[in-house]
């Protein structure tokens, strides 16, 4: 990540168009420098001439200064910057003055040299000061204000350093007219860095209320089926207990049921648990290709999902969406390939981007995070391994999965137990998609 590619590729998509925004504002500097301050040195003496090229270099480091701090202010992170702005615009005004009066066009027989650098002096610097100065408000009617100002001011000051009335007001219209293109294209950068901004915060957002919505159905499918459960077995157990003062012989049929409704509410969970973590493969994919479209990453899969068992496409629909969801948040991805690979003997499943992730470590080594160590468990669970790593430019998550282990752990599988049966010890372990299919004594759990 040393080189200049990787450093910019490490950037959020916000910060790419924050410093392309701060780099333009720069480069309209060196052009003030270049376009201005150079020019002099063939139309002036060469000692005024280096004094005049210092005073316009010494105002484009000064726009530079004051664009970032206004920037800063519009991104919230530093206060408005009054008196900077308010010190370009004296500074401005200076530069001009100084200038102008330094290319010898008030006190000396002015040829075409002379007002050439007092004409490019008044119209240059002037705009680009009310440009920068314009940066640093929101109001469209103030920067309007600022260019208006800044065309009248410099047609005022024209006339007392030796300029004809028709040339003071052609350079009026000049410094209007160019003032306003850069007035409009700060105006048009602050909003465009605002809504990219504001897009991005909209997306997390989304995500968020996504994932909030999604808690409130699993409460509400818990709520719905443990809560008559529940106040069924606190009433029965009341009962018991008063009939069990009373000594009699019912209250042992009371706990009975009490007995019977909770297995019953446990076999229930497990099903609530098992349809919210199972993850249909054929859905994933399409829902891959959906979200990573609307984020403006080209996705290509290849491969079908059909005639799978239902472990594997559980499995390997949860590492779609988990490596969807790494591209999203990782890296800057702009392409995403998904390939689904299947023989007789095993599935492979193939998820390729060109966002490689900052701590991404070079080749494909495991991968590293409690989300690829998540999949890692499920798929060891179907007898499956996952390996992902950064190879070059690209990330590759792979997922490998053997299809006759996963027919013999589907078809060698007890099943969920009778209601009626033992609890299992242990209880549910969470997280586990299979879990009922599953014997607790020979589970492993992976660190």
């Amino acid at each position: 990540m040393g080189r200049p590619s990787g450093w910019w590729r490490g950037k959020s998509t916000p910060a790419k168009v924050d410093t392309y925004t701060r780099w333009s504002f720069h480069f309209f500097s060196l052009l003030e420098a270049a376009s201005i301050g150079l020019p002099v040195f063939g139309n002036m003496p060469a000692p005024r001439s280096w004094v005049v090229f210092l005073l316009v270099c010494g105002h484009s480091v000064f726009c530079a200064v004051t664009a970032s701090r206004a920037l800063d202010w519009t991104r919230g992170t530093r206060e408005r910057p009054r008196r900077t702005l308010l010190a370009l615009a004296v500074a401005t005004c200076g530069v001009v003055v100084v200038g102008t009066v330094l290319s010898g066009a008030p006190w000396l027989p002015a040829d075409d040299d002379a007002f050439l650098v007092a004409s490019s002096l008044l119209v240059g610097v002037t705009a680009f000061g009310a440009g920068t100065v314009a940066l640093g408000t929101r109001d469209r009617r103030r920067m309007t204000y600022v260019v208006l100002g800044a065309a009248a001011g410099a047609g005022a000051v024209s006339l007392p350093l030796g300029f004809a009335g028709p040339a003071a007001l052609v350079t009026a219209v000049i410094v209007l007219l160019t003032g306003g293109l850069l007035t409009s294209t700060a105006a048009f950068s602050v909003w465009l860095l605002n809504a990219v901004y504001e897009l991005d915060e909209a997306r997390e957002t989304r995500a968020r209320l996504a994932v909030a919505e999604e808690r409130l159905r699993f409460g509400r499918d818990l709520h719905d089926v443990m809560g008559r459960n529940l106040a069924v077995i606190a009433l029965k157990s009341e009962l018991a207990v008063q009939l069990a003062r009373r000594g009699r012989s019912e209250a042992v049929d009371q706990m009975t049921e009490v007995q019977r409704i909770a297995r019953e509410s446990q076999r229930e969970v497990r099903e609530v648990v098992r349809g919210y973590r199972d993850a249909d493969l054929a859905g994933e994919l399409a829902g891959a290709q959906g979200v990573l479209a609307a984020a403006d990453i080209d996705c290509r899969i290849t491969g079908t999902a059909a005639e799978l068992p239902a472990q594997v496409q559980s499995a390997l629909g949860w590492v779609v969406r988990e490596a969807t969801t790494n591209v999203l948040r990782h890296g800057n991805a702009r392409r995403c390939a998904l390939s689904l690979r299947v023989t007789r003997e095993r599935v492979t499943l193939t998820v390729e981007n060109d966002g490689v992730p900052r701590d991404a470590g070079p080749g494909p080594g495991p991968g590293r995070g409690s989300g690829l160590a998540g999949l890692r468990e499920r798929l060891e669970e179907v007898g499956g391994t996952l390996r992902a790593g950064a190879d070059g430019e690209v990330f590759r998550l792979t997922a490998d999965v053997p299809l006759r282990s996963a027919h013999d752990a589907r078809t060698a599988s007890p099943g969920d137990p009778a209601p009626d049966g033992p609890a299992p010890a242990g209880g549910e372990a969470p997280g586990n998609p299979s879990a009922p299919s599953v014997p607790h004594q020979v589970r492993e759990v992976t660190p």
